[in-house]
């Protein structure tokens, strides 16, 4: 066991380490990216009409951690309706795209998870409402806006004005968090072999959809990461990323429930991302969609 133990950590340092260079490149242009467009992405969600879901979907695909806690703020101060918070929400996909890109993942891929993203938040976001209006259901009593730390993701509030600085905090936080994952992914191929695992997840689809998504509500980088992993290792089916990383929204959840005082609102927005995500998950598995 102990022969095992050192042949999985050795593989899993140098794996991890071989990450580490473009994860820090990622992070950096990501870092840029937020300073020089998130106030103006922010400003153009709270501002659109009807084209308020398209622009949600699109602004939510954007790799950085500020955009579902502003879309959580902003429906908390009755500016957005639920149904583009959730679209922001549904096609946030954390740190998903940074390990896809370190992972050398082929772009072409990487552009066909990112559209059935986007349309998955789209056409979701804009029946909700729908749905909203025509039940005539009302989420929007007692918000108040709060001031909130749009980088309590991160850390990064601490790095204000170097992104340098920031890059590199993301970069050793998700390098540990791809660490311990592969460490644990590693040790259980090890000990019960990768086809007793794909044999476990295949005899149990749909299961499989609805762990993945609970894995997905986890509030924290870790949750995308371990999803991220999991597909890239082949243990998941393609359905099965989609349902957790179409949940795992990041820090959106964490602040709406500290913005929004209704709680029992705020329960009914969380099952309504955990099924939403679970739904096409299993959908896409059923018309067997890959990527």
């Amino acid at each position: 066991m102990s022969e095992i133990l050192t042949d999985v950590l050795l593989d899993t340092i140098k794996d991890t380490a071989t990450l580490i260079p473009f994860l820090f490149i990622t992070y950096l242009a990501m870092e840029w990216l937020e300073e020089k467009t998130e106030d103006q992405s922010v400003a153009l969600l709270s501002r659109v009409g009807k084209a308020r879901h398209l622009i949600a979907a699109g602004i939510g695909l954007v790799p950085q951690c500020g955009f579902s806690a502003a879309a959580a703020s902003l429906f908390s101060g009755g500016v957005i309706t639920v149904g583009t918070m959730l679209a922001v929400f549904l096609s946030t996909s954390d740190e998903m795209l940074p390990i896809f890109l370190s992972s050398a993942v082929a772009p072409g891929t990487i552009a066909k998870i990112l559209g059935c993203k986007f349309a998955i938040a789209l056409m979701s976001g804009l029946v909700v409402d729908l749905l909203f209006r025509v039940l005539n259901v009302q989420f929007g009593s007692n918000k108040h806006i709060h001031d909130l730390c749009e980088h309590d993701h991160c850390g990064c509030e601490e790095d204000e004005g170097s992104i340098l600085r920031s890059a590199l905090v993301h970069t050793l936080k998700i390098g540990a968090f791809i660490f311990l994952a592969s460490l644990i992914l590693g040790l259980t191929v090890e000990t019960y072999g990768l086809e007793a695992a794909e044999a476990v997840l295949a005899g149990a689809p749909v299961l499989g959809t609805f762990i993945c998504g609970l894995v997905g509500l986890i509030p924290n980088c870790a949750a995308s990461v371990v999803i991220a992993e999991l597909y890239l290792e082949g243990m998941i089916t393609s359905g099965q990323m989609m349902a957790g990383l179409s949940v795992a929204a990041g820090v959106g959840v964490l602040v709406l429930c500290r913005t929004n005082r209704n709680r029992k609102e705020n329960l009914a927005i969380i099952a309504m991302l955990y099924f939403i995500g679970v739904l096409w998950g299993l959908a896409l598995d059923i018309l067997n969609v890959t990527f």
